[in-house]
């Protein structure tokens, strides 16, 4: 085995990187460690030219159980089975940062893949995209590297900032920031806050920057000493004849068709379909996937130049202004829980809420995070009719995963804890029209379908799209776009997505298709955002002012009680027949249990109030004094057996029926009575004592009851008579706790 070695220091931490013969047959392959987290990343690329309009490149982060170093799965299946959702993101980080620095018209399949090896307290998600950098860089295939990955958290407003914090660093952040770049641009962001303002964001990524240019030039060193010339591949491009035919018939057209005035493609695909027919016409053996390329790119250029020089946009916007909105919280389905109906534009998202007990929390169990759960969920579906289109329906790809999550994070800051509101939330959204950000417009959505539903978040959330159009000759030059749309966003050079509050940020995500983007027009972006942001939140604000004060009618009650740690076994009973019981009885659809004794109850229609009257009264304490009313089951000739609920029972003396002497106990009360009862002494609550004098003093009289004499035998003061109902003095003293 032939092995190199470099390495170098970050956040205070060595960065390994090992380059040997052990993946042989890739192009490129790396193997990174960083304290005890080590991933192995691999570069192929086929010699064989695939068909089609794209670049062919995949990446695949693959989790491995053995590097949590636990045997990990369900009893049925311990090996991995499909990327979890936390794989399929951090594959999308790797995927977004090295994608823009591949020439576009290659059409070689390119496959990196990431292997997690070893698990430690450090997220491999930032040595996937450096390992995936090193992989491509130091192999023959073709690519404008090296890019650098680096996390940045930021505890406070005062605080220092963290470089690559271990996870348990990250929990409570004021800022988490994942930046990757190049030459002292960014290219690559993913963002979470809790309400940052924007000056620590843009901070934040100054510094960022910083740590990258170590980074890059650590992998240059690497680059210049093993790194293998790259191939020459054969770019296709379209005939001289191809390109002339498009001067002639398409090229005068093209501007009327790009800056319509109107929202969405339109024009430019009206165009585009009439140069299908004019190739087919003209050029029958011309590839059709070369024409379209061709039209692609002159459709980029025709923006850009309409932007950088004549200043319009597609739809005649100014370029901060957003588009029509619309907002509306509820009165859609009356079995949603929470519904909210956003539109920007041509983007026209639903919002559905769910609520249920905190069983309904999903379970995680991944490499990262064994036995936790989640009680926030939101999940995000664009059908192909979103966009005019027809396709396969049903599943979810990375693109879903990775737009849910995103609102899932914009909107986890303003969600209530447990102790506030106990319900485990789930909210999807459903894009039913897009023209751009349908992500951000599932944010807004979503905050809508909250408040409908009454959960008392902290404050509203909204996010925006922020595009720029650039020449990359001279950086100088260029426009931020508020509000991007469909051309924009598929030609533009950023796709810079900021959720947030009225307050500050909670969510930033950032695509580009350019090398990177100068931390300068990055704060302009953010400015924009807020700007935007504000103006949306004043829209939702207005159709719904604050969250409902009351949940809706179909969602379920949860009622949180507590209990004393040594009565949770009574609650539950032997193997659970009590607890059992209690949810048939009552009709609850869920108690939890938890360990402190507090319990969680999930019903509807008054059964969780029911279940918890039965736990009420089971676990109990009584106080001397408290009022009941209770049902007489047994006489005494020493006094009344009442019972006051289904677990509890007490004696009323005979000295406790009425303020004067009685004869008999039947004299005042009879079985099936229901009678009011005083608690007298609670040492036990299995031994009350109770008074039905107390409660009543003139009970008895109503009865007509009269006072009788001395009892023959039996002291009403002290109750120690020779008789005790057939019970010796003992065991009337062990049940009923005589004197």
């Amino acid at each position: 085995m032939h092995t190199r070695t470099f390495e170098t220091e970050i956040g205070g931490k060595k960065l390994i990187a090992e380059f040997s013969d052990l993946a042989e047959q890739t192009d490129g392959s790396v193997i990174l460690r960083y304290g005890d987290t080590v991933v192995l990343a691999t570069a192929v690329m086929s010699s064989n030219v695939r068909d089609g309009d794209f670049f062919p490149l995949t990446v695949d982060y693959e989790e491995r159980f053995y590097a949590a170093g636990e045997i990990l799965g369900s009893r049925f299946m311990r090996r991995e089975g499909k990327p979890s959702d936390n794989a399929i993101l951090s594959g999308r980080i790797v995927d977004r940062t090295i994608r823009p620095l591949f020439d576009q018209r290659i059409r070689n399949e390119v496959q990196v893949v990431i292997t997690t090896l070893s698990l430690g307290d450090i997220d491999p998600d930032i040595l996937a995209v450096n390992a995936a950098s090193l992989a491509l860089a130091t192999s023959r295939i073709p690519w404008h590297g090296p890019v650098s990955a680096v996390r940045l958290v930021q505890k406070n407003v005062e605080s220092d900032t963290l470089v690559n914090p271990s996870y348990t660093d990250r929990t409570g952040a004021l800022l988490e920031l994942t930046v990757c770049g190049k030459n002292g641009n960014i290219n690559m962001i993913e963002a979470g806050g809790a309400e940052a303002h924007e000056d620590i964001v843009t901070s934040s990524l100054a510094r960022a920057t910083k740590e990258i240019e170590h980074l890059q030039a650590f992998q240059t060193d690497i680059i210049a000493t093993i790194g293998k010339e790259k191939a020459v591949l054969s770019l296709a491009s379209l005939s001289e004849a191809g390109k002339t035919l498009f001067a002639e018939r398409i090229a005068p057209k093209l501007s009327l068709a790009v800056f319509t005035g109107k929202a969405g493609k339109d024009g430019i695909y009206t165009l585009k379909d009439e140069w299908t027919a004019v190739v087919a016409e003209h050029l029958p053996d011309e590839p059709r996937t070369l024409a379209d390329a061709y039209y692609e790119d002159a459709t980029d250029k025709e923006l850009h130049r309409g932007a950088l020089e004549d200043n319009k946009r597609p739809d005649n916007r100014a370029f901060d202004e957003v588009r029509p909105l619309f907002a509306q919280a509820g009165g859609f389905a009356p079995s949603i829980h929470g519904t909210g109906i956003f539109y920007r534009g041509g983007t026209h998202v639903l919002s559905a809420l769910t609520l249920g007990g905190p069983k309904d929390a999903q379970l995680v169990d991944t490499m990262e995070e064994q036995e936790g759960s989640k009680r926030f969920m939101h999940h995000y579906n664009f059908p192909p009719y979103s966009s005019g289109e027809t396709g396969r329906m049903g599943g979810t790809n990375r693109r879903m995963i990775g737009h849910g999550a995103l609102a899932e994070k914009a909107l986890s800051y303003v969600i209530p804890d447990t102790d506030t509101f106990p319900y485990t939330i789930r909210i999807v959204s459903e894009s039913l029209a897009s023209n751009g950000s349908t992500s951000m417009a599932s944010v807004c959505g979503s905050t809508l379908a909250l408040m409908d539903a009454g959960v008392p978040i902290k404050r509203p959330v909204a996010g925006i799209a922020i595009g720029l159009m650039s020449d990359p000759s001279d950086m100088s030059r260029y426009k931020v776009l508020t509000d991007i749309q469909g051309p924009e966003d598929h030609h533009g050079d950023m796709d810079f997505k900021v959720a947030g509050t009225t307050e500050g940020v909670t969510a930033i995500q950032m695509d580009v298709k350019v090398d990177g983007i100068p931390v300068a027009i990055l704060t302009e972006a953010l400015a924009r955002a807020k700007d935007a942001r504000l103006h949306i939140l004043k829209v939702i604000t207005d159709a719904i002012p604050a969250p409902r004060a009351t949940l809706p009618a179909s969602a379920p009650s949860i009622i949180r009680m507590r209990v004393l740690e040594d009565q949770i076994g009574q609650v539950i009973g032997p193997s659970g027949k009590t607890i059992k019981k209690i949810r048939l009885d009552s009709g609850v659809e869920e108690i939890d249990i938890e360990d402190d004794g507090t319990i969680f109850i999930t019903g509807k229609n008054g059964t969780a109030e029911k279940a918890q009257q039965i736990i009420h009264d089971m676990t109990r304490e009584y106080l001397p004094g408290e009022r009941f009313e209770g049902t007489v089951i047994k006489l005494f000739e020493f006094g009344a057996l009442v019972k006051i609920n289904a677990f509890t029972e007490g004696l009323v003396h005979v000295s406790e029926l009425a303020p004067f002497r009685i004869a008999n106990v039947a004299d005042v009360v009879k079985e099936g009575d229901m009678i009011p009862v005083v608690v007298k002494e609670s040492d036990d609550p299995n031994k009350l004592r109770l008074s039905l004098k107390q409660a009543d003093p003139d009970y008895a009289t109503r009865k007509g009851v009269q006072p009788s004499g001395p009892s023959q035998g039996h002291d009403h003061a002290s109750g120690n008579g020779p008789r005790y109902g057939g019970l010796s003095p003992e065991e009337h003293r062990r049940r009923f706790g005589g004197r």
